[in-house]
């Protein structure tokens, strides 16, 4: 394994959500997802109502995650590319995303899972940001 596919899942470890995005009909969309890591692989838990698992199983997705509003000096960004397949996790999986939200957009969040094979992986690391610090002055 690649040393920036060790790093990225270093950091992924240390933030439990981010953001998966893909088409849906030629249109991009985003959404916020719960993830893991097992295995060097990544594994996704979200909401079933948006729909949205139908059009990432089986195609290539971008997955994005960060530190962007932790506050720290230094801000670090893993991106995962690559096929999302529907899965049904193990019941130590399962255990490791933690409690399921209760609600999403007002109706009862059922969860739907999905795995990516990472075929390209990347992190960015930006040193001294100075935005956080500007963006909350008062």
């Amino acid at each position: 394994m690649p040393t920036d596919d060790y790093r990225a899942i270093e950091l992924l470890n240390r933030t439990p959500y981010g953001r998966v995005s893909a088409s849906l009909r030629a249109l991009p969309f985003t959404a916020v997802t719960r993830h893991i890591v097992v295995d060097g692989r990544l594994l996704l838990r979200l909401h079933r109502g948006y729909g949205y698992h139908r059009a990432l199983d089986g195609n290539v997705v971008a997955y994005e995650a960060d530190n962007a509003n932790s506050g720290a000096e230094d801000t670090w960004s893993v991106q995962f590319t690559g096929t999302a397949r529907a899965i049904t996790p193990t019941p130590a999986e399962y255990e490791q995303f933690g409690r399921t939200p209760r609600l999403a957009d007002g109706e009862p969040f059922d969860p739907v899972f999905l795995r990516i094979e990472p075929e390209f992986v990347k992190v960015h690391h930006l040193c001294d940001v100075p935005v956080f610090r500007y963006a909350h002055s008062a």
